[in-house]
C-alpha cells in the first residue's frame, strides 16, 4: 500500500500536488477521527492529494500523509480510503521514515564491507572468490533491508487496525482494498510464490488479508455502516477528480449522459467545460444546482466554468456566495478575487484586495493568491508591495533567485522596520540561504 519509504521524498517532490477545497475539506473530516485515535493532533496533520495515477499513499517526513489520484480513483468507498489513511498514520507514529534511513545506511554498510573484502580477494588474485564476496555481501544488505521493510509495513498494519477501531471505523474497507490491491497483481500476471517472499517490501497480501481478516472481525465496529453523508461526498469528490484528470471522452464513457446522478454530472460538468463545450457544462452545473442551490462546491464550479469562459461579472454572484457559504475558504475565496479582477473593473479591485489579503492570511502556501494579490497592488500604484507578493509567490515555486531580487527591490521601497519590510526580510534571507545551499551541493 505504501510505496518504497526510501523512494518517497523523491516522489513527493515529484509530483504536482492537486488542491482543491472540497476534497480537502473531505479528508479533514475523514480522518480526523483516525488522527486523534493515532494521538495526533488532527490541526497538524495534512492528508495531500499528488496527481499520479498509481494506487498508492506514502508518507514522506513529518505528519503528512499522501494519497495519489489513482487511489482516490480506483476505491470504491470512503472507507476504504480511511483504511488506507489508518495504515499511512501507523507509519507516521512508528517514525518509519526516519527509521528506514537508518536501515538503508546500515544495508550500505554491510554492502561496502563486502565490497572491500571481494576487492581485497581480487588484490590477492582471487577473482572467483572476491565476486562471491560481493555477491554475497550485496544480498545480504538488500535482504536487512527489505526484511526491514516488511516489519515496518506489518507494524503499520497493526497500527492501522488499532486506530480504526478506536475511531469506531468498521475495517471492511481496509480488506477490501488489500484484496483490490492483490486483485491488481493477478491481473498484471504476479504470482506471490513463497521463494519470492525474500525480495518483496512488503508482507503478501494474502498473508496481510489474513492476519487482518482476524483482528477486524473481533472488533465491535466490524458491522458498523458507513457514514451515508461521508460516503456521498466521497462520490463526488471522486467524479471531479476523474472529470478534473482525464480526457473528456474517457469521463463520458465513465459517466455517461443517461446516468443523472449528481457524480455523473459533476464529472461531466469538468468534461465538458474542457471541450469548451459551455452551454452543455452550465446545464450540468445549473442541474446540480437546482438540487443544491447552497452547495458552495456546485456554484464554485459554476463560477469557474463563468469565468475560464470569459464571463468574470457573471461569475461574481455564484464565486461570492460560495466563499460566503465557506467561511472565506482560501481556495474557493481566491477564485472569486481572481474574478473581481478579471472585470477589470477597478471598483472591484477594493474587495478583491479584501478577499485576497483574508486568503493568503489563512493560507500562505497559495503561489496564485499571492500572485493575484501582486495584480492589485500593481493596479493601484503600490509597486513595494506588489514586488512583496511576487517574492512570496517565487519563494513557494523555489524560484530562489527571482524571491530574492523580489523581496530586496520590496524591502528598498516599503517603510523600515514595518511588518511588510520584515516579511521583505525575511524571504530575502530565506532565498539566500537556499541559493547558497544549492552552491554547496553542487
Amino acid at each position: 500500500m505504501a510505496a518504497a519509504a526510501l523512494l518517497s521524498v523523491q516522489a513527493a517532490a515529484a509530483q504536482s500536488i492537486l488542491r482543491d477545497a472540497e476534497t480537502e475539506a473531505l479528508f479533514r473530516d475523514m480522518s480526523a477521527p483516525l488522527i486523534a485515535a493515532a494521538g495526533l493532533d488532527p490541526a497538524n496533520v495534512d492528508i495531500v492529494l499528488v496527481n499520479d495515477s498509481s494506487i498508492n499513499a506514502f508518507v514522506a517526513g513529518g505528519q503528512i500523509v499522501y494519497l495519489n489520484s489513482g487511489l482516490i480513483g480506483s476505491a470504491d468507498s470512503a472507507n476504504q480510503v480511511q483504511g488506507v489513511i489508518a495504515h499511512e498514520l501507523g507509519h507516521v507514529t512508528g517514525g518509519h521514515v526516519i527509521a528506514i534511513g537508518d536501515s538503508a545506511r546500515t544495508a550500505g554498510g554491510i554492502s561496502l564491507l563486502s565490497m572491500l573484502a571481494g576487492l581485497a580477494a581480487a588484490v590477492a588474485g582471487a577473482g572467483e572468490a572476491a565476486l562471491a564476496a560481493m555477491a554475497l555481501g550485496q544480498q545480504a544488505a538488500i535482504g536487512k533491508f527489505l526484511a526491514f521493510s516488511r516489519t515496518q509495513e506489518s507494524a503499520a498494519d497493526a497500527a492501522g487496525v488499532a486506530y480504526l477501531s478506536k475511531a469506531g471505523i468498521s475495517g471492511h474497507g481496509s480488506l477490501e482494498f488489500f484484496k483490490k490491491l492483490q486483485n491488481e497483481a493477478f491481473r498484471y500476471g504476479y504470482r506471490f510464490k513463497d521463494e519470492d517472499a525474500y525480495y518483496q517490501t512488503h508482507p503478501f497480501p494474502g498473508d496481510r488479508i489474513s492476519r487482518l481478516t482476524e483482528s477486524y472481525q473481533a472488533d465491535p465496529a466490524w458491522e458498523k455502516p458507513d457514514d451515508p453523508t461521508l460516503e456521498r461526498r466521497f462520490q463526488l469528490v471522486k467524479a471531479k477528480l476523474y472529470g478534473y484528470i482525464a480526457e473528456p471522452r474517457q469521463t463520458l464513457v465513465a459517466y455517461p449522459e443517461h446516468l443523472k446522478t449528481a457524480p455523473a454530472r459533476y464529472a461531466r460538468a469538468f468534461a465538458f467545460h474542457k471541450q469548451a463545450l459551455m452551454d452543455k457544462a452550465m446545464a450540468e452545473a445549473d442541474a446540480l444546482l437546482a438540487a443544491e442551490p447552497d452547495n458552495p462546491y456546485f456554484l464554485e464550479i459554476k463560477g469557474q466554468i463563468l469565468l475560464e469562459s470569459g464571463k468574470p461579472e457573471a461569475a461574481l454572484a455564484p464565486l461570492r456566495r460560495a466563499t460566503q457559504l465557506t467561511g472565506n475558504q482560501p481556495l474557493i475565496a481566491t477564485t472569486f478575487g481572481h474574478a473581481l479582477i478579471a472585470t477589470e473593473d477597478k471598483d472591484n479591485f477594493a474587495e478583491a484586495e479584501r478577499v485576497l489579503k483574508a486568503a493568503v492570511a489563512r493560507d500562505r502556501d497559495n503561489p496564485f493568491a499571492w500572485y493575484q494579490l501582486g495584480v492589485v497592488y500593481a493596479g493601484r500604484g503600490d509597486t513595494p508591495r506588489a514586488q512583496l507578493a511576487s517574492a512570496e509567490q517565487q519563494v513557494l515555486g523555489r524560484q530562489m533567485p527571482r524571491a530574492l531580487a523580489s523581496a530586496q527591490m520590496a524591502q528598498a521601497g516599503l517603510p523600515r522596520g514595518s511588518p511588510d519590510w520584515l516579511r521583505a526580510q525575511d524571504i530575502a534571507f530565506q532565498a539566500r540561504a537556499a541559493i547558497e545551499s544549492e552552491k554547496k551541493r553542487r
